[in-house]
Formats: structure tokens, sequence, C-alpha cells
């Protein structure tokens, strides 16, 4: 196999059943940091970023019902919210995967006929079904009877379905994620990951009755009756967005010869991602993931996100009021790179106050008042080490902490040897390392807050010139909830 330089890296795609909220937030900025990030080592060209929308979910046409409207009608409705976020959150995203485009359904089908027929096989299931999760659960996964991931009791199905056999690829699996062939990061999720392979791998069901989907979804090659399960369609859409079902260019750049294949997904996943996909992909004797990035969760004011509790903000409400790129460095920032983290309005006000307003947007505006007239320094700078070796390893905020601390530098300088009243060669020596810190700055922020950045770079590039605040002052009652 020939490899390239390629990059393709993904988020999952989220069900489509209600609005983007700011957890989906969380996922989208991070891999888009990352989508920059590699664009810049390799080229442009050398990059694929994909997000989609999983369209095929009960869950989706349960809520179309609820609705009054029909399932197509609903499911096109919720993905163009979720598309969207590429202009709200400045999402960079090359492609955007329906499950319900023909380029799916033709490359799920084919993932189906490629995987070893011996793995493929029916039986029928009795089991205790959680829509939520589409997954059958076991009764030592519940939490006194409910769900701990949805907080709701699973339904009693018993039926026939296709069954995939992940046993089979127990070893091979457990040895793949030991080496780090298929590195999960952080370390805990890799650890998680072996522990359930030390419980022992289960088969799992891969169809359901049509009359269960309500004939949604892409059906089981050769049996009308039985749809495709999340776990074949919902997971192939990696690979049936390059263009699978015709073996495109764009699939062999991309998946069969690219030397990175970047899954961004949530800790409510892995299993799935690890296990499941890994699985099937082996059975189809087609190339694995190489990385797959987990983050945590992002709750609410201290509560688990939730329709019933009201508080799913939408992304949209906290760029109205601070900005795309203030919403950018909260999740990056605020929120651990391999743990959850909390959105509050206070704390968001707080973050926008003293680091940004007060911080990076203070100290640009003294700086080009005080250079007012003189020349930008070096326009050859590249990404900082610390920054490359925090990207590196996911860890945004450390990324972003770095950054910060030569931030504080700068203030500190301009405090201690009060620059603002130093004359001639001893204050322009002081301006010219201050503009080189504030330009370097610049580049690396390019990745998490590119909307500042380019304003900074205007500014400093050429005749220095003063700047309209990067981080206006807002009223108090327009700037918190």
């Amino acid at each position: 196999m020939m490899m390239n330089n390629k990059v393709f890296l993904s988020t999952s795609i989220p069900y489509v059943n209600g609005e983007p909220h700011i957890g989906h937030c969380l996922e989208f900025v991070q891999t888009d940091v990352l989508a920059r990030y590699y664009r810049q080592l390799h080229g442009s060209e050398n990059v694929l970023f994909l997000s989609g929308a999983d369209e095929n979910a009960l869950k989706n046409v349960l809520a179309a019902e609820i609705a009054g409207m029909s399932t197509q009608q609903y499911v096109n409705a919720k993905s163009t919210s979720f598309a969207n976020l590429s202009k709200i959150l400045n999402i960079s995203f090359d492609d955007f995967i329906h499950t319900t485009e023909s380029r799916h359904t033709r490359g799920a089908q084919k993932l189906w006929q490629a995987m070893d027929p011996n793995d493929i096989y029916q039986n029928t299931y009795s089991g205790l079904y959680c829509v939520g999760c589409e997954e059958f659960k076991k009764s030592d996964d519940l939490v006194d009877g409910l769900c701990p991931e949805h907080n709701k009791a699973p339904e009693k199905v018993e039926e026939t379905n296709y069954f995939f056999r992940l046993s089979r690829y127990q070893k091979q699996i457990e040895g793949l994620i030991k080496s780090d062939t298929v590195k999960i990061v952080p370390e805990k999720r890799k650890n998680e990951v072996l522990g359930f392979l030390k419980e022992g791998l289960h088969d799992f069901s891969i169809s359901r009755s049509s009359t269960r989907a309500k004939n949604w979804g892409v059906p089981v090659p050769g049996d009308n009756e039985q749809i495709m399960y999340v776990w074949v369609d919902a997971l192939s859409n990696y690979i049936t967005a390059l263009g699978y079902a015709d073996n495109s260019k764009t699939y062999q750049d991309y998946w069969l010869d690219s030397t990175k294949r970047l899954h961004v997904i949530g800790k409510g996943i892995v299993k799935f991602h690890a296990l499941y996909w890994i699985g099937m992909l082996l059975s189809a004797k087609l190339p694995l993931p190489t990385d797959e990035f987990v983050h945590g969760y992002v709750t609410v004011e201290g509560n688990k996100i939730g329709k019933s509790l009201g508080n799913a903000i939408h992304p949209k409400e906290v760029v109205e009021k601070y900005g795309i790129d203030a919403l950018r460095y909260f999740v990056l920032k605020e929120i651990s790179a391999y743990g959850d983290g909390d959105f509050s309005w206070e704390r968001m006000r707080q973050l926008y106050e003293s680091d940004l307003q007060n911080g990076l947007g203070n100290l640009c505006a003294r700086v080009a008042t005080m250079a007012s007239g003189m020349l930008g320094g070096s326009d050859a700078l590249t990404i900082s080490d610390v920054v490359i070796k925090a990207l590196n390893n996911y860890q945004f905020d450390e990324a972003l902490k770095s950054i910060w601390e030569r931030v504080r530098a700068c203030d500190q300088l301009i405090n201690e040897k009060k620059v603002w009243k130093l004359l001639g060669n001893e204050k322009d020596v002081e301006l010219k390392w201050l503009i080189e810190q504030i330009q370097q700055i610049a580049v690396d922020i390019a990745l998490f807050l590119p909307e500042t950045a380019n304003k900074i770079i205007t500014a400093y590039t050429g005749e220095i010139k003063k700047m309209t605040p990067l981080f206006p002052r807002l009223f108090s009652e327009t700037a918190t909830k």
C-alpha cells in the first residue's frame, strides 16, 4: 500500500432529533482546530474534515411523529441546524454527510456485503432496548432499572435480527489497542476499552425489523424485512462520505492510503468506535482508523444537558452575546481536554472580561497605540513548539494556557518598564519585542480563534495601525443570561 501525507478527520455524526447545544459545540470546535492545524502542516489540499448527521435513527422517526412531520421533512430541517454550525461557530467542514443520501445508502450496503459472511448470522433475541442509545442493555448496565445515559427505562423487545460475530475478533482488537495501532487518547479511555475487552466481547445486533424501524433506514441487502442497525449504518459514514460505494479517488486517498485517520468522539460512544467499528472493518478487510480522540461531556450550571431540564443552550445564543471566538475560547480553554467541564453564563462572562477583553484585547490595543506608525515585525513566524506539542496530544486547554502566558508576560513587561513613558531607541527596542510577541500570538491563536487572529494580523502588518477593540465592552444586561 502506498501511503501519502493526507489526513482524514471526523466528528461523530449527531442524532438530529433535537437542536444543537453547547455539548455538540465542544466536539465541532475541537475537530476544527485540528483540521486547521493539519492544514498548516500538510496543506489544505491534503486534509479532509468530515462531519454529518445521523438521519436514520429510530429516535428521529419518533421525534418526527411528535412534531407532526414526515420523517424526511423533519431530518432535513434538523440536519440543516447542525450543518449551519459551520457559520455559527466558524467550523471549516470539507464535507457534511447526510445518512439518507444515496452515496451513504449504497456505501453502507457495500460494507455489509464486504464483511465476512461467516461473521453475520440471524438469531432471535429478547432483551432490554434503549432507544436513546440504540442498543440492547444488560441488566447490570442499568441503574435502578434505568439507562444511566438517558435516565429512562429500556423497552422489552423480542425479534429475529442479524448479528455480527464480534467475539471472533477479541484477541485481534486487544492487540491493536494495546499496541496503539489504533491509538486511543487519553490513556484513561484506552484503559476503559481494554476493560471492555477483559470482560469479553459479545456479538451484537446489526439489524432491526422493518416494522420496528417503521421502514426508515438502510435496507439489509437481500432482506427488505430488515433495516440496518445504527452500528453498520451510522458508523459507516466515515467511509461512505469519501465515496466508498464507488471506490472513488477521495476514498483511496483519504482512507485506503492516508497516514492519519482520526475520529473525534465523545466518551459515551468510545466502545462502539473502538470495538464495533474496528471489528466490522477487520471483517471487511478494510484499513482501520489510526487515532481516536475521546473528549468528555459538557454540563450546564452543574447539570447534565437535557430537554426535560430546559438547559440545552444553543451555541447561537452564546455567540449573539459574546461572539464566535469567545465561545470557541470558552470550550477549548475551560473544558478539560481529557475530562468533563461545565458551562455557566457567569463563568462565560468572567473569561470574556479577564482573558479576552482585559487580556488579549487590551494588550493588542495598547501596543498598537504606542507603536502606531512603526512597521510590523517578521511575517515568517510559525506555530510555537509548545502549541504543536499540546495539539499533538489533543490538549487544547494546555495550548491556550501557553499562549496566554505570553499575553501575561507582555503585560508584565509593559507595566514594569512603563513602556508608554519611554523615549527614543529605548522605547523602540521594547516595542519591537512586544510587536514580535503579539505577531507570534496571532499565528498561534489562528488555529483556535481565527477571526481574532485575522484582526490582529491586519493591524500589525506593514505600518501598525490603532485598533478597534477586539472584544468590546458589553452591557451587563446583554452579557448574562
